[in-house]
């Protein structure tokens, strides 16, 4: 049984103390009998009378809690999160390793993932030799997947600065007051620049309880990137496999309870992806009532009744002077 106003019962107890001292004491006033007998008969009747009466206002008071009954609950699942999508755009990411090259790659992979968490607030911050914030936390499935696929190289410099790109991912993930955070980083290189390494900055992350997963993308083999202009003036500068420094990247993870993956082609970054959401699928349940049976009317009628009778049955058969 469940109560919607449970401290409206104290007011029908006061009602129930002073409604008691006027029927005793009116009680007493008009009582007039002939002999003893007739008296004790007359008591018993009022003590049974009073009874009635004060069993019909406690009965108006507990209908007065507004008591109702669930009839039926239905069990959801709420998913609570906050990801921040720290993407690499230096220009490593063009190499052709990953058809038709690693960006393109990682923004297909990036854009299933978000459609995966529709309920999510997902942020993506971009970094080369500077760093950007491109979307703040959003629960907008349509913007977070069109910002995916606006990402591109070139704006931000020529390093790889994982460290304040990390730093600023946390930064942003503790100012909001969600309390699971997640931070998806995804590069090609080695950290070069920037004012944070990037183990200072996982440091942050788990002193503020925020998990970093870090996936290192691209081939072991040797890869190539287009320089110059397209066509018949443009070409290609190769890039050494091997590039990418998974030793701070486990590091990160690790630190921070979370996991380390290395993306060799599409096919391994979508089951990496998978894998990151399936971990991250954290439910919270929550019994929602949708159906109450309310009771408070039968208690109410009852106690009407019950009163009246009592009330009625004072004036009248008993006679009462007031």
């Amino acid at each position: 049984m469940q109560y919607k106003f449970q401290y409206l019962f104290i007011l029908g107890l006061l009602f129930l103390f002073a409604w008691t001292l006027s029927y005793w004491k009116f009680f007493y006033k008009g009582l007039v009998v002939k002999n003893h007998y007739e008296n004790k008969f007359k008591f018993g009747l009022k003590g049974l009378n009073y009874l009635i009466g004060a069993i019909g206002i406690l009965y108006i008071s507990y209908s007065l809690m507004m008591p109702r009954k669930p009839l039926s609950y239905s069990e959801n699942t709420k998913n609570v999160k906050d990801i921040f999508l720290v993407v690499d755009v230096s220009r490593s990411m063009l190499a052709t390793d990953l058809s038709p090259n690693r960006l393109t790659v990682a923004k297909e992979k990036l854009e299933e993932f978000a459609r995966l968490r529709p309920k999510d607030r997902i942020g993506i911050i971009l970094f080369s030799e500077k760093v950007f914030t491109l979307l703040p936390l959003s629960t907008d499935s349509d913007l977070i997947t069109k910002y995916i696929s606006d990402i591109n190289v070139g704006l931000l410099g020529s390093g790889t600065n994982i460290g304040d790109a990390l730093g600023l991912a946390v930064a942003r993930s503790v100012a909001s007051e969600t309390k699971s955070k997640v931070v998806i980083l995804l590069t090609d290189g080695v950290s070069n620049v920037g004012n944070m390494t990037p183990l200072d900055a996982a440091k942050e992350a788990k002193e503020n309880n925020i998990k970093v997963y870090t996936i290192g993308l691209g081939s072991d083999g040797e890869a190539r990137i287009p320089i110059g202009r397209r066509g018949f003036f443009g070409g290609t500068q190769r890039i050494p496999g091997g590039s990418i420094d998974l030793k701070t990247l486990k590091q990160i993870s690790s630190m921070t309870n979370a996991k380390s993956f290395k993306a060799t082609n599409r096919e391994s970054l979508k089951e990496i992806l998978y894998e990151i959401e399936k971990l991250e699928r954290t439910e919270i349940k929550i019994n929602n009532q949708r159906l109450f049976d309310e009771q408070y009317f039968k208690y109410l009628l009852i106690g009407f009744f019950l009163f009246a009778f009592s009330e009625v049955f004072r004036k009248i058969y008993l006679r009462e002077v007031s």
